[in-house]
């Protein structure tokens, strides 16, 4: 057993940089041990879902009457913040342009949202986007 404390071992380089590696790879075997390839598959969906690569189509149905009352398709994002009873769908409508619809859901008013193709995910890679102009902010001057 070492006779220097743990702070002094931990102050040395390579024993840092090997603390941080395990726990490194713990974190990771951690956080992938409690995914299914369903999970995973479900997960880069809904990310491609919301790069408007995914199309879909929205189906607003009234229980009581049985009518539909509305249906958006297209390449479709559902809200993934929206309020309790509020629902968001934003649709690529162009190169550069979108719509974006604003739902009230109520007791007899439910949707349900179809993915109209079938899409290729893999079950093997986590699919991570990075945007850079979204971090830098669009400044506009007003003069």
């Amino acid at each position: 057993m070492p006779s220097e404390p743990l702070t002094a071992r931990l102050k040395h380089p390579a024993s840092t940089k090997r603390w941080a590696m395990m726990f490194s790879i713990t974190a990771l075997a951690a956080g992938l041990s409690g995914c299914s390839d369903a999970d995973v598959a479900s997960r880069n969906i809904s990310k491609a879902a919301d790069q408007f690569e995914i199309s879909r189509r929205v189906v607003f149905y009234n229980d009581i009457t049985g009518e539909f009352l509305l249906t958006i398709e297209g390449l479709c994002s559902l809200g993934n913040y929206d309020k309790s009873r509020e629902l968001t769908v934003t649709c690529k409508t162009g190169p550069a342009t979108y719509k974006k619809h604003f739902l009230g859901l109520s007791d007899n008013v439910t949707f349900f949202a179809e993915q109209t193709e079938a899409s290729k995910a893999s079950t093997y890679h986590y699919r991570v986007i990075f945007k850079p102009s979204v971090i830098i902010p669009d400044v506009e001057f007003k003069g």
